[in-house]
């Protein structure tokens, strides 16, 4: 499919997150952020190639790491941050930790709105929990972002 352009178009973007431990990972994320398991399939050996998760109106993929595809633990962390907006950020950062999941940020109230924090999860995969507390313009977030550096 094409847009009026004739480029390429974006059909569907999701993250894939490579993890040590694929099943343990799925029950983390089902039991942390509510995630129903859409499909999976598997190797002979029974590590997953590819599971699809979704979690409210996102979806995410999940596969065990294996020789082309690395775990972040593997290798000392992730660069990436997920970032969830959700109805109770401290809700979930608690269901996070019950499931094995380590402070990055504290839950906390932020200047620019929102109430959030940083966790890992048990895999090596950072998430930014957060959900509106206050409705700002970009203007204000953008004052009070410049008020945080002067």
């Amino acid at each position: 499919m094409t847009n009026t352009d004739d480029k390429p178009s974006l059909t569907r973007l999701y993250a894939r997150l490579v993890v040590s431990d694929g099943p343990r990972a799925i029950d983390f994320y089902r039991t942390a952020f509510g995630a129903e398991e859409i499909e999976r399939y598997t190797d002979p050996d029974g590590k997953i190639v590819h599971a699809m998760l979704r979690l409210g109106g996102a979806v995410i993929a999940v596969k065990d790491a294996d020789e082309s595809d690395p775990s972040p633990d593997s290798l000392g962390g992730s660069p990436v941050i997920m970032a969830l907006d959700v109805s109770d950020a401290d809700a979930v950062a608690e269901a996070m930790l019950r499931g094995g999941a380590s402070v990055v940020y504290p839950v906390a109230d932020q200047h620019y709105g929102q109430r959030g924090g940083r966790l890992a999860d048990p895999f090596g995969h950072l998430w930014m929990i957060s959900q509106t507390i206050e409705e700002l313009t970009p203007e204000e977030i953008q004052q009070r972002t410049t008020d945080l550096f002067t």
